[in-house]
């Protein structure tokens, strides 16, 4: 397989230095250790899992990052979506000619903040975790599920001495796919201070899930990232120091701090007298600008995607899910939602539509240009006449069939102004459908949790604006979230043909049947619309919308932010004093 056609310039494009520490001139040029970075959390969504194996519900930005600061993957992906062996706990992957074998060699290089080394071991018991979170009665969901065929493909994962692991699989496989999907889920933990109850891993998983938000525990003292944890003050902030003891480049900076955001508003107020130096500047705040004359603002396009989550499955309240599930009725929706105007109206310009699951920005040689011409544009006229041709008829200006009305609620995440006016701007234009919406807005955390297939009943459609990136999915194919078993199935979309067509992505090949694959899925995806594509817009680590903000006396000596995996690398950052 050509290595370098699998992985060159995904996530190349629009880096930016998120390095700050306050809003105060600098005095120097000249950077020196230590110094505080605060950095502001998007509003309302403050981290709530430290354990390096994450449950579905709190799969997000926030976690993900605190989790790379705290532990080192086994393999650790550049801005250019290309693994670095230097930067990785593995040294070397050596794969049979089928892709069903993976011998891995770990360095030695990365060792426990106790001392002891990192061992083979530590990874086969952090697998088997990720495997036991992933089974049906598990009292928890792993949040990788999916992602790399996690579990049913993972036939056995051995270890061969303290530093040699070896993946058996079910059935031959891409092996990028599976290196950049399925190992890099992991992120060791010492199996000397975690696994508490051996050969019982439903108790064992109810102990994680236990000590998930505590981050203070003496659990979480042995780490083999550039940061631990110190302290914390529930909503309000929570402390990082640098680990002395990491073996690659250690921090220069003495505190990290993220800081919680209760609204965009006051985050930008933060920003505006130096107590948050590293943040964001929503679209509705860019017109205010000029009062940020000593921070430095840039934009910059995650590995992501976009979109509104309609609830598919037959026990959405009202019976909603009957119609939703019906692909004419979801085609009428998209035809309603204003991509450009959108953009150029609240995000100031700022933005691309998208018709599909892989983004246009940042560049990526995984994006197919067919999708460039959208499938259904804008037109809520020829939307209203869909649905009438299937039958439907407008009652109070409602469209009706029997007794099912297009009447719901529509969930999206507080905090944000602009998102606010987004929800508002297509509630309208669906109105023009005879689509009635109601909103109802929610903190972050608790909307990304509601909406799941765990519990269909609690909701019928739901937006929380920033999207889903490609985390332990940074080869695209979409396993899980458009599998019937994919952790982020969130609308309960389920599709043979979708199915099949993602299986074959898995499948190895020469580049050209592997793009064509690949082309297949996202055509087929983008034309049975299981979401509802929603325009993708600049963001950055923060996950909020918008520019990204940093102040200008404290500066990454390398690039300090990665649009692929969005983590941040704060022990490159220094502070001019």
């Amino acid at each position: 397989m050509n290595m370098r056609w699998m992985m060159a310039g995904v996530g190349a494009t629009s880096l930016l230095a998120l390095a700050g520490c306050g809003s105060t001139p600098a005095t120097k040029t000249g950077a020196s250790s230590g110094g505080t970075v605060v950095v502001a959390e998007q509003p309302q969504s403050p981290p709530n899992w430290f354990f390096p194996v994450i449950n579905a519900p709190d799969f997000f930005a926030l976690n993900l990052q605190i989790e790379f600061l705290m532990y080192r993957p086994l393999i650790y992906l550049n801005k250019q979506n290309v693994v670095d062996y230097s930067k990785s706990l593995a040294t070397h992957i050596q794969v049979n000619s089928s892709g069903t074998r993976y011998v891995i060699t770990l360095g030695q290089k990365y060792k426990w903040s106790n001392g002891q080394p990192v061992t083979a071991q530590d990874v086969v018991f952090t697998v088997n975790l990720m495997k036991a979170a992933s089974q049906p009665n598990s009292p928890w969901v792993f949040g990788g599920l999916g992602s790399g065929g996690m579990p049913t493909d993972w036939q056995s994962v051995t270890a061969e001495g303290s530093h040699t692991v070896v993946i058996q699989l079910t059935h031959p496989a891409n092996p990028q796919w599976f290196i950049h999907n399925g190992l890099t889920q992991i992120f060791p933990v010492s199996q000397s201070v975690w696994d508490r109850y051996p050969n019982n891993m439903t108790q064992e998983l109810k102990f994680i899930q236990s000590v998930g938000n505590k981050p203070t525990s003496h659990y979480y003292n042995v780490v083999d990232g550039p940061f631990r944890f110190l302290k914390w003050q529930p909503n309000n902030y929570w402390e990082l120091v640098p680990n002395p003891h990491f073996g690659g480049h250690k921090a220069s900076i003495s505190h990290l701090v993220f800081q919680y955001e209760g609204s965009s508003s006051s985050e930008f107020a933060a920003l505006r007298n130096g107590s948050v130096s590293v943040g964001y500047l929503p679209a509705s705040m860019i017109k205010y600008r000029s009062q940020l004359p000593n921070d430095k603002l840039s934009s910059s396009y995650l590995f992501a995607m976009n979109y509104i989550v309609p609830n598919l499955s037959p026990k959405a309240p009202g019976g909603i899910g009957a119609a939703l599930s019906q692909l004419y009725v979801r085609q009428a929706l998209e035809m309603g939602i204003d991509q450009n105007g959108i953009i150029n109206t609240l995000y100031h310009g700022y933005g691309v539509p998208t018709d599909g699951p892989i983004p246009s920005k940042p560049a990526t040689p995984f994006y197919d240009p067919a999708l460039n011409t959208p499938i259904y544009p804008f037109n809520p006229a020829r939307g209203k006449a869909l649905l009438e041709a299937h039958g439907w008829r407008m009652v109070n200006g409602v469209m009706t069939k029997g007794a099912m009305k297009l009447s719901m609620t529509l969930l999206y995440a507080s905090g944000s102004l602009t998102e606010a006016d987004t929800v508002q701007l297509i509630k309208n234009d669906w109105a023009q459908e005879g689509v009635q919406v109601h909103l109802q807005e929610m903190p972050f955390d608790q909307l990304f949790a509601e909406l799941s297939q765990s519990d269909p009943t609690k909701w019928q459609m739901g937006y929380w604006g920033t999207g889903l990136e490609y985390q332990y999915n940074y080869y695209p194919t979409g396993g899980s979230m458009f599998a019937p078993t994919g952790a982020y199935n969130q609308s309960g979309y389920v599709s043979s043909t979708a199915n099949a067509l993602v299986q074959q992505t898995y499948l190895p090949g020469t580049p050209q049947q592997v793009q064509s694959r690949l082309d297949a899925y996202q055509m087929y995806i983008a034309k049975q619309l299981p979401v509802l594509w929603m325009p993708w817009l600049p963001s950055g680590y923060s996950r909020v919308i918008g520019l990204n903000v940093h102040a200008n006396n404290v500066h990454g000596t390398v690039s300090t932010y990665n649009p692929v995996t969005n983590y941040l690398y704060a022990n490159y950052w220094t502070v001019a004093k």
